[in-house]
Formats: structure tokens, sequence, C-alpha cells
């Protein structure tokens, strides 16, 4: 049986006070979403350059202390950011929080910005994915040997489009990859990331393909119809405070239940 289709929307933690992310989050649950991501960035990436922003992982845990069916997770962690076995007992922590709904996104990082005025080093795009490729053995290591382990087998997420390092690394060792673009685009990425399941010796079936509508594009049922064409089997939707509009999305919920009754159905 196909895998249902799933629908998730990512909250920008930014340019709003914290008790309104707080309420998008809840009213995403209420209204029927699979999934709430937010990102993990220290500064705003749209608008005011030193707009409001909040810090990802505590803004988990809170998600998950108001929540209680959808599954959470950051879209995506930055590995430079913390040490991989710190993420992987803080990521435990949270999915305890919430009964066991963490998924635990993941990416090499690219903001300058965050790594200049918070003291990472920032290296190349090359010397992020090959910390990333190392972070990886050490992170799922460390969340089998945590007492308590983990409510269930923690979700991996891998967000990325880089074809010869970023996908191979997704093979190897990711259950969600995440990527963005046309349809056109993701059709082509999707099939890259077979040939690269077949070399790593990695069943694709195994991987669910994810992918971001863009926010300009967020009401835009095609647009989904046609990333559903293409192989998508979870849409995220991004949502930008200080007015999140979650209730307007409604209709995707909509969506996403006649696609799953047509696929159990055909």
């Amino acid at each position: 049986m196909p895998r249902p289709i799933r629908i998730g929307v990512q909250i920008h933690p930014e340019h709003c006070e914290y008790g309104v992310i707080r309420e998008a989050a809840m009213e995403a649950e209420e209204i029927g979403f699979d999934i709430v991501y937010n990102w993990d960035h220290f500064f705003p990436l749209f608008g005011e350059r030193d707009g409001k922003h909040f810090e990802c992982w505590t803004m988990l845990a809170s998600f998950a202390e108001v929540t209680t069916r959808v599954e959470l997770g950051p879209l995506v962690t930055c590995n430079s950011y913390r040490n991989p076995n710190l993420l992987a007992d803080m990521a435990r922590s949270v999915d305890h929080i919430s009964g066991g709904r963490v998924i635990l996104g993941i990416g090499s990082g690219w903001f300058r910005r965050d790594y200049d005025e918070y003291g990472y080093d920032f290296g190349s795009a090359g010397s992020r994915l090959r910390d990333l490729d190392a972070a990886l053995p050490r992170i799922k290591d460390r969340l089998h040997r945590l007492n308590p382990p983990p409510l269930r087998e923690m979700p991996i997420l891998i967000g990325g489009s880089g074809e010869k390092v970023t996908l191979r690394i997704t093979a190897e060792h990711a259950d969600i990859w995440h990527g963005f673009g046309s349809p056109d685009e993701f059709r082509r990425l999707n099939r890259v990331l077979d040939d690269w399941c077949v070399k790593v010796g990695r069943d694709p079936a195994e991987i669910e393909r994810a992918v971001g509508v863009p926010r300009e594009q967020n009401r835009d049922i095609a647009f989904g119809d046609a990333l559903f064409a293409a192989g998508a089997e979870q849409l995220t939707l991004p949502v930008q405070g200080p007015r999140f509009g979650i209730s307007e999305l409604a209709e995707w919920i909509d969506w996403r239940d006649e696609k799953n009754r047509t696929r159990r159905h055909p």
C-alpha cells in the first residue's frame, strides 16, 4: 500500500511575540495538519534584519507541551550549531516531552550571519557537508545509547538538494528527504536520489519524499497536484507572522484526504 500523503506547516519563528507562534502551532494541530515544523536560525530570514526571533529546540519543547497529535521538528536544524551527541540528547528529550512525535530534521547549514554572530566556523559548503556526513552516525549511535531512548525509532529528515553529496548522505541515513523547487526539478531530483539509493544498497521506497511549497503559492492547490504527480508524499506550507493565517490553509487538509482516499481505493 502506498505511503499516505501528509501535509506539514513550517512556522517561521520571526517578527512576532512567542505567544503568537505557540497559538499558530496549536491551530495547525486543530485544523488537521500532520506535522508542525519551525527552523533553526538565530536571526530573521525575511523582513527586518534585526527583527524578533526565537531559538529552535526550546520552541519545539514548548510545541510538544501544547499539542498532542502532530509530529514536530526543525526544517531543518543546522548540524554546525550543536555537538552531535548533544543534539541527539536534545531531540530525545523533546521526543519524550511530546510522547514520541519528533522528526529530527537536519542539514549542513548555510546562513552565514548565524555563524559569524554566534562564533561558529563557517568553513565552506564542502566542509559543512563533510561535517554532516560525520555527525549522522554519531547522532544515530547516541540515540540508541541514551537512557531512556527515544519513544520510537526517531525519523531522520535531511534537507537539501545537492546531487553529488547531500543526496548521497540522504540515501545512506534519511527516513525523509525534503527538497524544494519546481515540480519538474523535484521529479528529476527524486530520480537522482533513487540512483543514490541503488548505489548505497538502500530500497528507495524506504525514504519519504517531502517538498516545500513556495510561500507565494501556499494557496495554490494546482501546484500541489503537480508536486504530487512529481512524486511528493509530503508537502510543507510555509507561514510567516505576525499573522500566520493557518485557518486559510484548511483546503490543503481536504486535498490531502481526497488524495489518500484515491490512493486507498483507486
